[in-house]
């Protein structure tokens, strides 16, 4: 399988996520979640263009990560990102995020938001160095297990100290991200 493969040969195309991706991205979200989202729900939410952006990774043909915006007012917040268990410690969810980041700003974002796991510390650290901080908690949050939510922002997207972090983050990661945009994306 492509997983298989040496990080620092990979090729990751991000691409704006389509129907035909769901079928890996429902596999995904079936390894990485006691709850996962259903096929129909992320096509309920890939018509949302005009409120939501979701992404995928791939390595081949193989789709081994993918994450979603939703835009609030001035806000963007991250409804899910996830990869490949295969794929972890590989800069993929670091792609995806940059991802996110960059489309949230380019929507008027002055803020990024999102709830992480308590427990899911490894997420906490990549969300950290994207200038997220930890501003309360959420109890209860995740039904699948009644675990608590960590809620997490970051603010002054939008201005250059925020667009030099990122760009700092883009050079940091090894291989290549070749970035697929397609037309109609909103």
């Amino acid at each position: 399988m492509a997983a298989e493969r040496e990080v620092v040969d990979a090729e990751v195309h991000i691409a704006p996520m389509r129907r035909r991706h769901l079928r890996g991205v429902v596999r995904i979200e079936s390894q990485v979640y006691p709850r996962p989202w259903s096929h129909s729900l992320f096509v309920s939410e890939l018509a949302l263009r005009s409120s939501r952006a979701y992404v995928v990774a791939k390595v081949g043909r193989d789709v081994v990560g993918y994450a979603g915006l939703m835009m609030s007012l001035s806000d963007g917040h991250v409804t899910t990102i996830a990869v490949d268990p295969a794929w972890h410690r590989r800069g993929i969810g670091t792609r995806l995020l940059l991802t996110l980041a960059h489309e949230a700003i380019e929507r008027g974002a002055l803020a990024l938001t999102l709830e992480v796991r308590l427990s899911n510390r490894g997420a906490q650290e990549m969300y950290k160095r994207f200038g997220f901080t930890a501003v309360g908690v959420r109890k209860g949050y995740y039904a699948d297990t009644g675990e608590d939510a960590l809620v997490m922002w970051a603010y002054g997207v939008s201005e250059p100290p925020y667009r030099r972090l990122l760009a700092g983050i883009e050079r940091s990661i090894p291989g290549t991200t070749v970035m697929e945009r397609m037309r109609g994306w909103a």
